[in-house]
């Protein structure tokens, strides 16, 4: 597929600085990003793709990979995965929602859920594709050994500590769960716990590291303002299994029913990534975003100014 590159246009205006293509991708529907930063010096984001024209959640069945070196101009490095190349996956295809990416001695993993079976929500597996490079040639490997109990358990992270050690983390219907990887990234080294001190946990696990202190974001159930529309949490530990303790909200609704981002620090500035529906006007066809991320001086999140909301069509 040809590679698309794209940029948006840096305004500021009384201090503030936005993006005025916030979201970044225009040309398809994407969502649930997952951003890291490899060694090539670049930002990498694997988001899932949302189909136009869709049809519930189910026909989203195919990754693309976006990379920039700036935080202005992206690239699109094209589709690198579908339900078609899934040997193991469910026989309609679909239903490959929010992956993740890891890198170890000179391959990358990348981490996606798919079911296995026609009854997609009992048949949730972590598939598992690798690649010797960051955003082309990946080629699914077969998937995580997570035990028999996989009912609406998504949204795989990967998290690799300072020291080397891998951490795996999925979750979904309350729970949220996580364990030790092994050296060879595709085996649990110890058997799942799940994450305690959460607050109303729903999906999108996200674990990252600041200054020793480790951070698990997730997006809640949202029932307080009775529209269900889903926040992204965070919570903290010095360990990262936790226990966690609850900290709060640091991105509201962004417009959409469902929420799922990451977070991640950029040539000295931490950026938090999410999905809103601004261009589409509908919850199943959303656009990622960025804006910028700060914390207090304890080391705690102030909410996220969620600059794409300026840019509804």
């Amino acid at each position: 597929m040809k590679r698309t590159l794209f940029a948006f246009i840096v305004i500021c205006t009384t201090g503030l600085c936005f993006a005025q293509e916030n979201p970044f991708v225009r040309h398809i529907y994407t969502a649930d990003p997952s951003a890291h930063v490899w060694e090539d010096g670049r930002l990498y984001v694997y988001p899932s793709h949302d189909i136009d024209p869709p049809k519930g959640c189910d026909r989203m069945d195919r990754y693309h990979v976006f990379s920039t070196d700036d935080m202005v101009n992206w690239t699109d490095h094209g589709e690198i995965l579908n339900s078609s190349q899934v040997p193991w996956g469910r026989p309609e295809g679909g239903f490959m929602w929010a992956p993740d990416c890891a890198y170890r001695n000179g391959t990358y993993y990348f981490y996606f859920p798919h079911p296995s079976g026609t009854e997609w929500n009992k048949t949730w597996k972590v598939g598992i594709a690798t690649s010797k490079k960051p955003a082309s040639d990946f080629e699914v490997q077969g998937y995580l050994n997570l035990g028999e109990d996989n009912f609406a358990m998504i949204d795989p992270c990967v998290f690799v500590d300072d020291d080397g050690q891998a951490y795996f983390y999925y979750g979904g219907g309350a729970r949220c769960a996580g364990a030790r990887l092994k050296d060879n990234m595709v085996e649990l080294a110890e058997p799942l716990t799940f994450m305690e001190g959460l607050k109303d946990f729903h999906e999108a696990t996200w674990v990252f590291k600041r200054n020793g202190t480790y951070y698990l974001t997730y997006a809640d159930n949202n029932r307080e303002d009775g529209k269900g529309a889903n926040r992204l949490n965070y919570a903290t530990s010095k360990n990262p299994l936790g226990p966690w303790t609850y900290q709060g909200i640091y991105l509201e609704p962004t417009g959409c029913d469902t929420s799922h981002g990451s977070v991640v620090e950029y040539k000295g500035q931490w950026y938090a990534f999410y999905h809103n529906s601004v261009l589409s006007g509908r919850g199943n066809l959303r656009s990622i975003c960025v804006d910028k991320l700060y914390f207090n001086a304890d080391g705690t999140i102030q909410k996220v100014v969620q600059t794409g909301k300026l840019y509804k069509k």
